[in-house]
């Protein structure tokens, strides 16, 4: 058990040295809110073919039986934990970007859910306003100078860009709960994320179907929107709730 946990964190550790390598060398030339960087669109338009298979074939069908809405109050309870267990990494991010009150604010409303909130299942802090304050390391990246690079499809997780890829790889890397939980419990973590995932393609049934099958051309509307949406959310600090985020990260 120690020796696996062991080199999970030596893992992590390699990452971490790795992404800051890269931030050094990273050109911070600031982003333009219309520009589209997209140098691989070729091999890009190939994984969003395969994505989109996946979501004709599993993620559509799967949510569909859900109906309209998700699972209601079951559904309600696994996104409430799912993002209960996302709000350490959030701090952690908060800190690095200097955001003192948004690092409070996640961390009270992380005390308050995972107790009063029976682990997180519920929700007491949102409905007193203590709502998720946003923290990832592609916006550490950012408020760091880096560019966000070109733009990439990634299997089974969607639209995002080199910066925020690798900000993925190094969230994962600093995430307390991740460092600190055995491989069956990171395991369990992980299938609350997938089906957070298919309660999310429930919620937003219009919104996916609409960019993924109501468009001439699904690739270049789900890069948009995702382009977007991030660039607005980066530049103007907004929060999570503010952006219909259907490529939520696991």
């Amino acid at each position: 058990m120690h020796s696996r946990r062991g080199n999970f964190g030596r893992t992590c550790r390699a990452l971490l040295v790795a992404a800051i390598t890269l931030v050094v060398a990273a050109c911070a030339q600031p982003d333009g809110f219309d520009t589209i960087n997209d140098p691989h669109e070729v091999q890009n338009r190939e994984v969003h073919a395969f994505n989109l298979s996946l979501d004709q074939r599993v993620l559509r069908p799967v949510a569909g039986t859900l109906g309209e809405g998700g699972t209601g109050p079951v559904g309600d309870g696994i996104s409430n934990f799912a993002s209960n267990l996302a709000l350490p990494r959030a701090i952690v991010n908060n800190l690095l970007q200097f955001q003192l009150v948004d690092a409070m604010a996640n961390t009270l409303r992380f005390s308050l859910n995972t107790t009063a909130g029976f682990g997180g299942l519920l929700d007491p802090a949102g409905a007193w306003g203590l709502h998720k304050r946003p923290g990832d390391f592609g916006g550490t990246l950012a408020a760091w100078g880096m560019a966000e690079g070109a733009y990439l499809e990634l299997p089974f997780l969607g639209p995002s860009t080199e910066r925020d890829a690798l900000g993925m790889m190094v969230d994962l890397a600093i995430d307390p709960l991740n460092t600190l939980m055995a491989p069956r419990e990171r395991a369990g973590s992980l299938a609350l994320s997938v089906i957070d995932r298919v309660e999310d393609r429930s919620r937003f049934a219009g919104l996916v179907d609409s960019l993924l099958y109501e468009s001439e051309d699904s690739y270049a509307q789900a890069r948009l929107f995702y382009l977007q949406n991030r660039r607005r959310a980066l530049q103007r600090g907004l929060a999570d709730d503010d952006i219909e985020d259907i490529y939520d990260d696991f």
